[in-house]
C-alpha cells in the first residue's frame, strides 16, 4: 500500500491524538436508522434492475436483505454483498425451478481480492484500464449511488446518539468509520448537525474498517482506550483485529443500546471497567441477533 500524498487513507495515518481515548463510531444502521431505506429502496431495487432478476424479484430482494440486513454480513462492502447475494441466489431452489440465469462476475471476485480499497473511485480506475468485466458492476454501482442520492435524505439519527457522542467527545477523540462512501457520510452528518462530533470521517476510499482502526488508533491509544460502536459484526471484526474495545448496536433494538451506552457504556469505557464481564455480557446478547444461515 502506497504512502504516498494521493492515498486517501493518508489523512488518517496522520491523524495524532488529541485527548487519552479514541471511540471509533460506524454510521449506516448505527447511528442513523438508514440501513433499511438504503437496501430496501435503493440498492435492492438496483440488483433487480441491473442484474436482469425481475422474474425472480421476490427472492432476489429476500436474498439482497439477508446478506445486507439480517444476517451476519450485516454491514458489509457493497461489493463483498454483491457476490454473496449472486452466489446464494444462484443457489435458490425457487430460482433454479423457474430456470432463471443469476449473471456472476469473475473479475469481480478477482478484483475484491486483491484491492482493499473497495470504493467507487478504484473500481472507476479499475475500469477505465480496461477491466470490461467489471463494467455492469460499475453501472450497477453509479446507480446506486445516484439513487440514495435522489431518496435518502432527512434521515435522524436515532434517540440520544447526539448527547452520546456530546459526552464521549468531552473525554475522547471520535471519529467515523465506515464502509460508505465519504461524500455520503459527510452530507448525512452535515445535514443533521453532527459533523462537529467527529474528528474525522473514514468511508469505503480509506479502506477497509480494520484498516481505519489501526491507521487511526492502533499503538496511538492504550488499547483499552480505543471502544468502536456498531451494528455489525464486520464492526466487531474490526475492533478485535485491533485489540480494541466494542460497544454493540444491536439491529431492532438501536434506540435501547443507545440509552445503554449513554447511560452506562461510556461510564465503563472511561473508568476502565468496560473490557471482560461487560463486554462479554453485551457480545452475548449482539450474537443472538443476526443469523449466519438463511431459513430458506
Amino acid at each position: 500500500m502506497s504512502n504516498n500524498v494521493s492515498d486517501p487513507a493518508q489523512a488518517i495515518r496522520d491523524f495524532r491524538p488529541t485527548h487519552e481515548f479514541f471511540v471509533g463510531i460506524d454510521s449506516d444502521g448505527c447511528v442513523f436508522d438508514s440501513m433499511e431505506i438504503k437496501h430496501q429502496e435503493c440498492f435492492s431495487p438496483m440488483f433487480i434492475k441491473h442484474f436482469g432478476l425481475q422474474a425472480v424479484s421476490k427472492y432476489a430482494r429476500e436474498v439482497w436483505t439477508f446478506v445486507n440486513l439480517y444476517s451476519t454480513t450485516r454491514g458489509c462492502n457493497r461489493f463483498h454483498a454483491l457476490i454473496r447475494a449472486l452466489e446464494l441466489l444462484t443457489n435458490r431452489k425457487e430460482v433454479k425451478l423457474r430456470g432463471v440465469k443469476v449473471p456472476s462476475f469473475p473479475a469481480l471476485l478477482e478484483w475484491t481480492n486483491r484491492e482493499s480499497k473497495l470504493g467507487n473511485a478504484t473500481l472507476d480506475l479499475e475500469v477505465a484500464k480496461g477491466n470490461e468485466g467489471l463494467k455492469p458492476v460499475k453501472i450497477w454501482s453509479d446507480a446506486v449511488n445516484a439513487t440514495v442520492k435522489e431518496i435518502v435524505y432527512n434521515v435522524p439519527p436515532f434517540p440520544l446518539v447526539r448527547e452520546t457522542l456530546d459526552k464521549a467527545k468531552a473525554q475522547a477523540d471520535c471519529m467515523v468509520i465506515s464502509q460508505t462512501p465519504v461524500e455520503a457520510l459527510e452530507r448525512e452528518w452535515e445535514e443533521t448537525s453532527l459533523r462537529e462530533n467527529v474528528l474525522m470521517i473514514a468511508g469505503q476510499e480509506m479502506g477497509t474498517k480494520t484498516e481505519h482502526l489501526e491507521f487511526a488508533a492502533k499503538d496511538k491509544y492504550q488499547p483499552n482506550n480505543i471502544l468502536m460502536i456498531g451494528d455489525a459484526p464486520g464492526d466487531h471484526k474490526a475492533a478485535t483485529a485491533n485489540e480494541a474495545l466494542f460497544f454493540p448496536i444491536n439491529p431492532g433494538n438501536e434506540e435501547a443500546s443507545w440509552e445503554r451506552l449513554h447511560n452506562e457504556g461510556l461510564n465503563h469505557f472511561f473508568a476502565g471497567t468496560f473490557s471482560g464481564k461487560y463486554q462479554d455480557q453485551l457480545l452475548e446478547e449482539f450474537s443472538s441477533y443476526l443469523p449466519k444461515t438463511p431459513s430458506w
